[in-house]
C-alpha cells in the first residue's frame, strides 16, 4: 500500500513536471520564397514543401535583426533558437531578403488566452495570427517595424494557433511577440486535480480489496 501511495504522488509530481519543462517550447518552420510571397504573410501561402530549415524556440518570441544581424542564422539566433536543422544547404548563410527571394516563416502549437486579454506584436514586415481559428492579427504585408497592440475577444482556454510571418523588401527583420505559445497545452489545474482523486480513489479501492 505505502509503495501504491509513492507511484500515486509520483506519477502528479511527474506530470505536473513535464506539463512545466515544455511550456513555452515552440516549434518554427522556414522557407527562402519569392518576393511576392513574403510580402503576402498569411496561412494560404505556406509552402508546400518541406522548410529550408526546421527550429526550437522559446515563446516569447523576440527576433530582431535591427543591430546588423540579418542573415538566416543571425536573424535565429537573435531569438534564442535552438535545434536548427538545415535542409537546405547554404540557407543559414543566405540573407533574409536578397535578390527576389524573401522569408516566410510558420510557428504552429497551442497558447491560453483570456477574454479581453491585451498583447502586442512588433513586427517587419508582415504577420498574421490565428487562435482557435479565429484570426487574432491581420497585418500580412509589408511595413516598417510597428507594433499591433491587440485586445482577444474570443474564448478564454487554450486553444490551437498558427502564426506565419513574411520578411521582405529589405532590413531590418522584425518579429516580437508575448504571448505563452507552446507545443504542448500544459495541463490546467482542473486536469490535475482529477487526476489527482482519480489516483486516490484507486488506491482506496485497492485498500478495500486487500
Amino acid at each position: 500500500m505505502q509503495n501504491l501511495k509513492k507511484l500515486s504522488i509520483g506519477a502528479l509530481v511527474a506530470l505536473s513536471f513535464a506539463g512545466a519543462a515544455d511550456a513555452n517550447v515552440i516549434s518554427g518552420r522556414y522557407w527562402h520564397v519569392s518576393e511576392a510571397i513574403s510580402q503576402n504573410a498569411v496561412p494560404l501561402n505556406v509552402p508546400g514543401r518541406t522548410a529550408d530549415v526546421v527550429f526550437d524556440v522559446n515563446s516569447p518570441l523576440n527576433f530582431d535583426s535591427r543591430a546588423g544581424d540579418y542573415t538566416v542564422s543571425q536573424f535565429l539566433a537573435s531569438g534564442g533558437a535552438f535545434n536548427v536543422s538545415e535542409n537546405t544547404a547554404g540557407t543559414l548563410a543566405s540573407f533574409l531578403d536578397s535578390s527576389g527571394v524573401g522569408t516566410f516563416m510558420e510557428f504552429t502549437g497551442f497558447v491560453t488566452v483570456t477574454n479581453g486579454q491585451t498583447f502586442s506584436a512588433a513586427h517587419d514586415d508582415g504577420l498574421t495570427l490565428t487562435i482557435g481559428g479565429q484570426i487574432v492579427i491581420n497585418a500580412p504585408g509589408p511595413t516598417a517595424p510597428t507594433v499591433t497592440n491587440v485586445t482577444y475577444g474570443g474564448p478564454s482556454g487554450t486553444f490551437a494557433f498558427q502564426l506565419v510571418y513574411g520578411e521582405c523588401c529589405g532590413a531590418p527583420a522584425v518579429l516580437e511577440i508575448d504571448l505563452p505559445f507552446s507545443n504542448n497545452p500544459a495541463p490546467e489545474p482542473e486536469t490535475l486535480a482529477l487526476l489527482g482523486a482519480g489516483l486516490v480513489g484507486f488506491a482506496a479501492s485497492r485498500r478495500r480489496k486487500q
